[in-house]
């Protein structure tokens, strides 16, 4: 990976295993939207970013070398080996290998805590559009305005103090006691988001659900995409199928700390819809490559 300062643009070459449109699109995050063939618009860590990728390139559009350096470089996991990592998982197994070769270029995005822990408890049941919607609410009615139409992720701090009859303009339902129970257990320290990034993962699971609302597959996914715990594999609906359908004598035999980016091209792959030459591979192969 190469980058450049151009203007008040970073321009990444050389970057390969990435797909801007898949990343951004495949249930991981819920602020970003597509503008145009190949661009997109989001905010995350309390910025706004426009980011199109274009013949090869990655730009980042109106953003500073410090903040690619510090924010983006890490959210985008630009660092991280995908091209070695996909290498392994199709050598590896056959339902991987047709995950990857049906989506290439999916990253793990490395989210805020709080925003990936608030984020997936208002995905309790719900839709993509609809956590989507609920999400923007809750930013535009108690997030510091960035300019424009952005609204940063409001914290725990300015939430802890709202009842749930405040949080009414959302229309998040049974999920709005559990938006300010969290709040209130993270702004007021009983959990300590920070610590849990290096804390076991079955301790951290138990942290977070401490928090009313939270169970074992929305702990995970605060584990997994806020908190760069990569072996953990959360257990959807979509997963449980991939499981019993694909994989009834357990997830495949991958490096443990890639368990989790594996899980997300299996997610997608699953949730888009499997060719029948993906489910013949399966058959023939029980799932492992000769």
């Amino acid at each position: 990976m190469k980058f450049e300062h151009i203007d008040s643009n970073i321009i990444v070459s050389d970057l390969t295993c990435f797909d801007l449109g898949l990343t951004l699109d495949c249930g991981q995050a819920f602020r970003w939207q597509q503008k145009g063939a190949s661009c997109w618009h989001g905010v995350a860590h309390g910025r706004a970013l426009d980011i199109c990728q274009e013949e090869g390139l990655l730009i980042f559009k109106n953003t500073s070398p410090e903040d690619f350096e510090n924010v983006w470089k890490v959210y985008f996991d630009l660092e991280r080996d995908y091209e070695a990592l996909c290498r392994a998982f199709v050598l590896q197994d056959a339902g991987l290998r047709a995950a990857v070769e049906a989506y290439p270029g999916i990253r793990l995005l490395r989210q805020e805590p709080w925003e990936a822990l608030c984020s997936f408890i208002i995905s309790q049941n719900n839709n993509i559009p609809r956590i989507k919607g609920i999400i923007e609410r809750l930013c535009q009615n108690f997030g510091d305005h960035l300019g424009g139409h952005d609204y940063a992720f409001p914290s725990a701090q300015s939430l802890a103090g709202l009842t749930v009859q405040d949080l009414a303009p959302l229309r998040a339902g049974f999920r709005a006691k559990y938006i300010i129970d969290a709040a209130q257990k993270v702004a007021g320290g009983q959990v300590l988001l920070e610590n849990l990034k290096n804390t076991e993962s079955s301790l951290a699971r138990t942290e977070l659900q401490k928090i009313k609302g939270v169970g074992p597959k929305v702990a995970d996914c605060a584990l997994l995409y806020g908190l760069g715990h990569t072996a953990i594999v959360p257990e959807d609906v979509w997963v449980k199928r991939i499981l019993a359908e694909d994989y009834p004598e357990g997830f495949p035999q991958v490096e443990e700390d890639a368990r989790g980016i594996a899980q997300q091209y299996l997610f997608h792959w699953k949730r888009m819809g499997r060719t029948e030459s993906a489910k013949l591979k399966m058959a023939k192969g029980k799932g492992q490559i000769t």
